[in-house]
């Protein structure tokens, strides 16, 4: 599948003459959605509980998140309000998908698939599944003008990088391992290189958009921050 394929803005795929009823991207998304918000779910607490730091540490990770809303609809040629949509499924079954993976692995509480944390972090995928969904259609729109196309594709790099910030500037904090922090630190400024360079076309256009995910790293920081992500 090309990133910049033939998508219809609003009224789904491009045409196909194969194309039927039952084959509507609606009707898919309604599969795809939940079942990537179920994986998301049960392989992040997996993660978290099996993999060691620094990879371990992804698990925690808000801008995982974002960056799986963001390649959920950049990879599947929906309209912006079914990817938009679909974004929102995905992120809102991941949160009681982690604690019912808690609960089975560890024995936590089923309670808290519902509690009130599981009512904020749903309220925060949300909005991360607005803006990360909205960027995901907009980067592989071909009638998006390239610069807001390439905007968009800074969105994964940016929160990463974002994320990276807050961790580095925990380095020298007594609280945490300086090493453990450096480590991770670099995890995420690999990993916000490499979504960066493999979802964008060409290198001339993966050069615009690292220098257009700098204002979007600091902006990610700011919000992050206000979140209350420290």
């Amino acid at each position: 599948m090309t990133i910049d394929g033939q998508a219809g803005w609003f009224s789904g795929v491009a045409h196909d003459p194969r194309s039927t009823p039952e084959s509507r991207p609606g009707r898919r998304a309604l599969l795809v959605a939940p079942l990537a918000g179920l994986l998301l779910g049960v392989l992040d607490f997996v993660w978290i509980k099996f993999v060691p730091f620094p990879f371990g540490g992804l698990g925690n990770s808000i801008a995982v998140w974002a960056v799986a809303a963001f390649l959920l609809t950049l990879l599947n040629r929906w309209s912006l309000p079914v990817s938009v949509a679909a974004a929102i499924v995905q992120l809102g079954v991941a949160v009681p998908a982690y604690y019912l993976a808690a609960a089975l692995i560890q024995h936590d509480n089923l309670s808290n698939m519902y509690d009130a944390n599981a009512v904020l972090w749903v309220g925060l995928g949300v909005v991360a599944a607005l803006v990360f969904g909205t960027g995901g259609v907009l980067a592989r729109h071909p009638r998006v003008p390239e610069l807001l196309r390439d905007t968009a594709l800074a969105l994964p790099g940016a929160v990463l990088f974002a994320e990276g910030v807050l961790e580095g500037l925990r380095i020298g904090d007594p609280s945490y391992s300086t090493g453990e922090q450096v480590s991770y630190l670099m995890l995420l400024i690999f990993l916000g290189l490499g979504v960066t360079v493999l979802i964008t076309p060409s290198w001339r256009r993966r050069g615009v958009v690292l220098v257009l995910s700098l204002p979007l790293t600091a902006g990610g920081y700011v919000l992050m921050s206000l979140a209350g992500f420290r």
